[in-house]
């Protein structure tokens, strides 16, 4: 299969999207760096990338564009690709559950997988390692995972982006600083 690197440019940064001919999308990463965005997706097998930019689909283009412009569940129906472990895969679908402007922890994602914050089982740091190998940041929403204590925590893209990402779907107002 050929998998092309759009760039697009957004209100929180440049975006790399990774999708094939048939337009599905199997990464979007702030690291608009290729080399970054091609070593990363060789883990799971996704490459290698065409020479030069790609131009975007335009039904992605007109997500990410609704997306941006306020419509906060835009990205949910696209069709994306199936790519890590079991357990990442589990990670990944309990974070499309969690609606824009809500945020959930690590903890609150290994329980709802039934493990514990801690211990035996799925946990925290095993949530977090698979959050943090999510390659679809955005449309798997590993934004909206924060520490224990409610602060932001790591995010490939940036902790800029993250708080811009939260303070764009809403969060924050209620809860006070990003930071």
């Amino acid at each position: 299969m050929t998998f092309a690197l759009s760039v697009l440019d957004t209100p929180a940064g440049p975006m790399a999207l990774v999708h094939d001919v048939r337009g599905t999308l199997w990464a979007a990463e702030f690291r608009h760096d290729p080399r970054r965005v091609e070593t990363s997706l060789a883990r799971y097998g996704i490459g290698p990338l065409t020479e030069g930019e790609a131009p975007l689909p335009p039904h992605l283009a007109d997500a990410f564009g609704r997306y941006f412009g306020g419509e906060l569940r835009a990205l949910e129906s696209l069709q994306t690709g199936q790519v890590g472990s079991k357990f990442e895969r589990a990670v990944w679908a309990e974070l499309r559950r969690i609606p824009p402007g809500e945020t959930r922890t690590y903890g609150d994602i290994a329980r709802a997988l039934g493990g514990a914050a801690s211990g035996a089982g799925p946990n925290a740091r095993a949530v977090g390692t698979a959050n943090g190998r999510n390659p679809l940041a955005i449309v798997v929403p590993c934004h909206r995972v924060i520490g224990a204590d409610g602060s932001l925590t790591g995010y490939a893209g940036g902790l800029q982006q993250k708080a811009w990402l939260l303070a764009h779907e809403g969060w924050g107002a209620s809860q006070g600083s990003l930071f």
